[in-house]
């Protein structure tokens, strides 16, 4: 296949590797100091166990010098999506399918959806619908991205820990598109099963992120420290109660029960949550798609989320001291 791997940071990066070693033709879509190691030394994927695998993909960060492609994946964060949303189409052949790998509350959650909610869209992820309006839902498959990685310097990432990607249709259809594309994924090393129930795997993974991620960035302490003292351990617990309470109004059964979502976040040990890893290297923060969706969706089907409210006042005024101290520091005379 030809493949385009839009932002080839932690997870993209990753993505972009192991697709490559398995024969694929791939084109990454980066910046900065990242594009140019990519450019001279090709990226690499460092494992746990000290292995490593190595690809030099075509990386530009023109897309119409790209080209079109059979499947473009978007590695971006999700408070990225929208100031290359008018750009990606140039990426499209006529049945080009768009693999989504967004963590939180995905900007198509009511896209070809169904029900009372059917084609609304959310403010929070998708402001004045400028995404939607460029990247047309038809094309879309979603992948909830469970592994572990780091970008720890320019061209490098760490692979810590995982390997599942599951992949579903938006409205839950078993496809030939979504089997193949699972094939694809499952013949590069992933766990990719074809999803039943999209929406419900992204509220899974999302009970970890409205409340680890947030916490974790306030107050910098890694997975397992958040999860086993006492006090930060009844947060977790309230806030992921109030993310299931909103999901369950909308009709999503999330397949595993709090305690066992918290005892799985416990085996990554001493990993910090990307929250935590961007306000550490300085970088803008993913909060809404992760934190303020579940309150707008609170708001949207009548369901209280104090909890949730909380961390997203606390870390939305963080990343504004955050950026004002970036602006601060750049103003600053020379001695």
């Amino acid at each position: 296949m030809k493949i385009c791997v839009v932002g080839a940071g932690a997870i993209g990066g990753y993505l972009a590797v192991e697709l490559a070693a398995s024969g694929h033709q791939v084109t990454v879509i980066a910046r900065g100091e990242h594009l140019a190691a990519i450019r001279e030394r090709g990226l690499s994927l460092i494992f746990r166990d000290g292995g490593e695998h190595s690809a030099r993909p075509f990386a530009t960060d023109s897309f119409e010098q790209a080209g079109r492609h059979d499947l473009v994946i978007l590695g971006l964060k999700a408070h990225q999506l929208a100031a290359v949303a008018a750009d990606i189409p140039r990426l499209f052949e006529e049945s080009t399918v768009v693999l989504t790998l967004q963590n939180g509350v995905p900007w198509w959650y009511f896209q070809r959806s169904g029900g009372r909610f059917d084609g609304h869209v959310l403010q929070s992820v998708d402001r004045d619908g400028v995404i939607s309006r460029h990247i047309d839902a038809a094309r879309v498959v979603h992948g909830v991205v469970y592994p572990a990685t780091e970008v720890v310097a320019p061209g490098i990432i760490h692979h810590h820990e995982g390997n599942r990607l599951p992949l579903g249709e938006l409205d839950n259809r078993t496809t030939d598109r979504v089997r193949s594309l699972a094939a694809v994924f499952t013949a590069a090393g992933f766990k990719s099963p074809v999803l039943s129930d999209t929406r419900g795997e992204v509220w899974l993974k999302l009970l970890g992120n409205v409340s680890l991620n947030p916490i974790s960035a306030l107050a910098h302490a890694t997975v397992i420290d958040i999860c086993r003292y006492p006090l930060t351990r009844e947060l977790l617990e309230n806030t992921m109660g109030e993310a299931k309470a909103v999901a369950e109004s909308l009709g999503v059964a999330i397949r595993l029960p709090i305690e066992r979502r918290i005892a799985g976040a416990e085996t990554l040990g001493r990993h910090k949550m990307s929250m935590l890893q961007d306000v550490e290297a300085g970088r803008a923060l993913e909060i809404d798609a992760l934190v303020g969706a579940v309150a707008e969706l609170g708001e949207l089907t009548g369901v209280p989320t104090p909890c949730v409210k909380a961390l997203y006042a606390c870390v939305k005024l963080l990343a504004l001291t955050m950026d004002e101290a970036r602006a601060s520091m750049r103003l600053q005379p020379l001695a």
